[in-house]
């Protein structure tokens, strides 16, 4: 699952970007802000809005490929270059105010990582 969500969020972002997007995936899973298991991270719906746009267009639904299904084998066993991050979003894309309140850990390709 995790694989799935990195490969429909990440997919042609550097790899380190798709490690650091499952990196985020399990930071909140360790969060108490956040539900405590992958699976409920990535389908939870917070005041009206899916957590993640590819589970909401149905994008979740494309299998892993090698890529991301390595990049979430790095995230599970620590690596995180997110540096901590929470989530992360596209500057480009992005018109969410909270989103883009958040404090930015670092930018890996086209997304910015936050805490």
């Amino acid at each position: 699952m995790l694989a799935s969500l990195i490969r429909a969020e990440a997919e042609g972002e550097p790899f380190a970007g798709q490690v650091a997007v499952g990196a985020t995936v399990l930071n909140r899973v360790k969060s108490p802000a956040y539900p405590d298991t992958v699976h409920e991270v990535i389908y939870q719906v917070d005041g009206g809005y899916w957590q993640y746009e590819v589970v909401q267009n149905g994008r979740i639904s494309i299998p892993p490929d090698e890529t991301s299904l390595e990049a979430a084998d790095r995230a599970i066993n620590g690596e995180d270059p997110s540096l901590g991050a929470i989530g992360f979003y596209n500057p480009a894309k992005t018109t969410n105010w909270w989103v883009l309140s958040r404090p930015v850990t670092i930018r890996i390709g086209n997304h910015a990582f936050y805490k």
